[in-house]
């Protein structure tokens, strides 16, 4: 009888030999060889780092991003050690009164290439507005009375994550009514300013600006024109000393809005608001109006990555309150984390994309036709953005990069086969 070894580690190499040995089996003794014979671990270092490589290219579960307490300031964009590098090289510019050095559009001109980009996200943002509130008279979304959480499918899902009013008293079960599209595209708004450069916008003064959704105020200031909500348009830079602006040009009076039809059909394309469920008619193709609303949903958020890393857009690092400028507002209503320590004032600070368009994560329904999401199984489930959700219910193809983030490769078990997975 042999016996053989066929494990090893690393790349070493065992001689072949025998070794005999009497055993008692029984009433006889016998001779029992063991053999210990070469073998090769499939283990490499090589083949390790392929693999991985492989993984991050085509990775097919990734996690969302982790959810920020409120109790907390949210982290910072760039690196706390740069902000305060940059800070003190302005100071020490300042110290000796040598101007700061700006481009555009920190000087207050347009970029000339970026100009085309903020049209095409215009373009595509009045399509992912539009698309939208005809696919809601197809796909059904529902919208939790007691909490923000989305659904998007036939029915509600069974997941017992509430965490409202009265959420004890049903389980942390959900309260489900009928959304609309604000529930799918989250409206952040900022205040239009016809100088971003002039006067800011004070807590006395908040209501002779109007509020606009940020991405179309972010547009306006990289450039594109409306005579809805004009811009002041400079020829010559502004110059500042450290903190302080020395050259703006004189103050320009913002001259006053006309409410025409046109401005109201102006507002119907750019604002969510006026696009609610039921007002649009019923699309003839589903497909191809899902794939297009999709499209432009990726090509805005792209858009706006780009802009952004030129323009300056504001956050609160408390709330979700979005400004684009180069400085803040002094708007007193920030209601979150000690803000009675800040007088209501926000915590300006760089926004990153999810600021500006909030992805809105939602579970993934791999079946909209099967039974409703369970609660034993929401380990198996994937989310998405619900704009995404919404278009892949309708028809849409999922794309590559929001595969993994849904759990498409994943197999859901029953009830009683997920106490045995792993």
């Amino acid at each position: 009888m042999e016996i053989l070894n066929s494990v090893s580690f690393g790349s070493i190499c065992f001689n072949k030999t025998r070794t005999n040995k009497s055993v008692k089996v029984g009433s006889q003794p016998q001779r029992i060889g063991w053999k210990l014979a070469r073998a090769w671990c499939e283990y490499s270092p090589d083949t390790t780092r392929k693999r991985q490589a492989e993984y991050e290219q085509q990775p097919q579960n990734v996690d969302l991003p982790e959810l920020q307490p409120k109790n907390k300031k949210k982290p910072f964009p760039v690196p706390i050690k740069k902000m305060v590098q940059d800070a003190r090289r302005d100071k020490r510019l300042a110290q000796m009164r040598i101007e700061k050095p700006l481009e555009a559009p920190k000087n207050g001109l347009l970029v000339p290439e970026l100009v085309p980009v903020a049209y095409e996200v215009l373009d595509n943002w009045k399509v992912l507005i539009r698309g939208l509130s005809q696919l809601l008279n197809v796909v059904t979304v529902y919208g939790c009375r007691k909490c923000p959480q989305v659904h998007v499918g036939p029915v509600g899902h069974e997941i017992q994550d509430c965490y409202g009013s009265g959420s004890q008293r049903r389980n942390s079960h959900h309260s489900w009514a009928r959304g609309s599209i604000n529930d799918v595209l989250i409206p952040i708004e900022s205040y239009h300013l016809f100088d971003p450069f002039g006067r800011r916008v004070k807590h006395e003064t908040r209501f002779d600006y109007d509020r606009i959704p940020a991405i179309v105020e972010l547009c306006i200031q990289a450039g594109v024109d409306l005579p809805q909500y004009p811009s002041r348009r400079r020829t010559s830079p502004v110059r500042m000393i450290g903190k302080k602006v020395i050259r703006r040009g004189k103050v320009v009076d913002e001259p006053k809005p006309h409410r025409s039809e046109d401005c109201v059909s102006l507002l119907a394309e750019l604002d969510t608001f006026s696009n609610q469920q039921g007002q649009s008619p019923s699309p003839s193709n589903v497909k191809e109006l899902a794939e297009s609303t999709l499209k432009a949903y990726l090509n805005v958020r792209r858009g706006v990555e780009q802009l952004m890393s030129k323009y300056t857009v504001k956050a609160c690092g408390y709330c979700s309150e979005v400004h684009v400028g180069p400085w803040g507002h002094n708007v007193k209503l920030c209601g979150a984390f000690k803000h009675q320590w800040r007088d209501g004032k926000h915590g300006w600070q760089d926004a990153v994309i999810d600021e500006v368009i909030p992805p809105n994560y939602v579970w993934h329904v791999p079946d909209p036709s099967g039974p409703p999401l369970r609660s034993s199984l929401r380990s198996f489930y994937g989310k998405a953005p619900a704009v995404v959700e919404l278009c892949v219910q309708a028809g849409a193809a999922i794309p590559d990069e929001y595969r993994p983030m849904m759990r498409t490769d994943i197999v859901i078990p029953d009830s009683e086969e997920a106490r045995w997975a792993a």
